[in-house]
C-alpha cells in the first residue's frame, strides 16, 4: 500500500469516527434506534450515548489534526476501544442485555474498525 493510500484509509477511518460521534452525541436517541437499542426503555441510553460519541470525535480528531509520526498512535487508541467495544457487545449479546440483532450490529462494527485500524497500523 502506498503512503498516499494508507494516508487515504486512515483519514476515511477518521471521518467516520468523527461523523458517527457527531451523531451520536447530537442526536443519541436516534443513533442508538439505528443499531436497534431500545433508548425509551433506558432513559439513560442517550447520556451514555453522547459519551461514546465524544470518544469517537476525539479518536478521529485527534487521528484528523495530528502530524503524520502521530496518526499511528490515534488510530491504535482508536483500535484499543474498538476491540473493547467488541468485547463489551459479545458480552451484552451473551448475556442477553441487548437484543441478539443489535449485539450483532454494534460488535460488527466495532470489528470491522478494529480489523481496519489494525491492518492500517500492520501497513
Amino acid at each position: 500500500m502506498s503512503k498516499a493510500d494508507r494516508e487515504k484509509a486512515i483519514t476515511a477511518i477518521a471521518a467516520g469516527r468523527v461523523g458517527i460521534g457527531v451523531a451520536a452525541y447530537l442526536a443519541p436517541n436516534l443513533s442508538g434506534r439505528l443499531f436497534g437499542l431500545d433508548p425509551d426503555g433506558n432513559p439513560q441510553a442517550s447520556y451514555l450515548g453522547r459519551l461514546f460519541g465524544a470518544r469517537d470525535v476525539a479518536l478521529g480528531a485527534g487521528a484528523l489534526r495530528s502530524p503524520r509520526k502521530q496518526k499511528d498512535a490515534w488510530v491504535a487508541a482508536g483500535m484499543a476501544c474498538d476491540v473493547a467495544d467488541v468485547g463489551a457487545g459479545a458480552l451484552a449479546g451473551l448475556r442477553g442485555t441487548l437484543p441478539p440483532a443489535s449485539a450483532a450490529m454494534v460488535t460488527g462494527t466495532a470489528a470491522f474498525f478494529a480489523v481496519a485500524s489494525a491492518w492500517l497500523l500492520q501497513n
